[in-house]
């Protein structure tokens, strides 16, 4: 099976950017799925409705958020009848939506979609260890579900490797979301779970972390109150990751970064 993981998309750019590439991309990588954190894609900040429509209609599946979740409020009325756009598993009991979703393909192998969120330098929320591991003890890897992906929603590299290794083989992929920087430690653990600390962003990069540069330099020089932060409109790279895993064990087989356009240097995955 092949799993397209984007970054966050950040605004505008990140948004025109995904559209314009990703139906191409579904074709080109026989993409079985693709899942996207558009927790910033509404002018940087939360995810409407509206926005959310454009990119399934342009190829995502799954949506997850993060710490931006309920920036855009009219979301909070929306997610529960939307249930392909998935809110950090370990919010508080009674938050609206959902924090996994298992996705069925035509020819009936399914995908766990699972979005958390850390909490070093972030919110006080539940523990993710432990949501986690709860949820995965009511599903069992190459057994009833073929693939599944967790989006670690989080500030620290330190939590998002321990998450990695403490389900190591009993997930496809445990991917970082947050910094909007691509790292360059894609690998396979030694269980046959794949990982990235951060997928980066789809944005533009000639920013401070998608950004405009300038209110952004400002808040550190100045530290005084100042322009409201706006993304950046340059031209954006887009950045993710391709997983490919075994359907018997649902297990990685491999993973390769993806960076098309904008000012990164360019990836593209080469299929086996």
């Amino acid at each position: 099976m092949r799993i397209l993981f984007l970054g966050d998309i950040v605004g505008r750019s990140g948004r025109d950017a995904v559209e314009a590439r990703l139906p191409e991309l579904r074709s080109q990588l026989s993409l079985d799925l693709v899942i996207a954190n558009a927790e910033n894609a509404s002018h940087g900040f939360g995810l409407a409705p509206a926005m959310a429509d454009a990119l399934f209609a342009a190829g995502c599946d799954v949506l997850t958020l993060g710490n931006h979740a309920w920036d855009r409020r009219e979301l909070i009325g929306h997610i529960a009848q939307a249930p392909r756009i998935i809110r950090p598993l370990n919010f508080p009991p009674g938050t609206p939506g959902n924090g996994s979703v298992v996705v069925a393909l035509a020819d009936g192998r399914k995908i766990l979609v699972i979005n958390a969120m850390g909490r070093l330098f972030m919110d006080a929320l539940d523990d993710p260890f432990r949501a986690v591991g709860e949820l995965l003890s009511r599903h069992r890897l190459g057994v009833t579900m073929q693939a599944a992906v967790l989006d670690f929603h989080a500030e620290a590299t330190s939590e998002k490797q321990a998450i990695a290794h403490h389900l190591d083989g009993k997930l496809s992929l445990v991917v970082g979301t947050h910094t909007h920087t691509p790292t360059a430690d894609h690998r396979i653990l030694p269980g046959g779970t794949a990982f990235q600390a951060d997928a980066g962003m789809c944005g533009d990069y000639d920013s401070v972390i998608g950004m405009g540069k300038e209110p952004a330099i400002a808040k550190f020089v100045r530290k005084m109150p100042g322009e409201r932060l706006q993304p950046a409109d340059g031209t954006a790279t887009l950045c993710g990751l391709l997983l490919t895993t075994d359907d018997r064990s649902g297990l990685a087989r491999d993973v390769q970064p993806l960076r098309l356009g904008g000012s990164l240097s360019q990836a593209m995955p080469v299929l086996a």
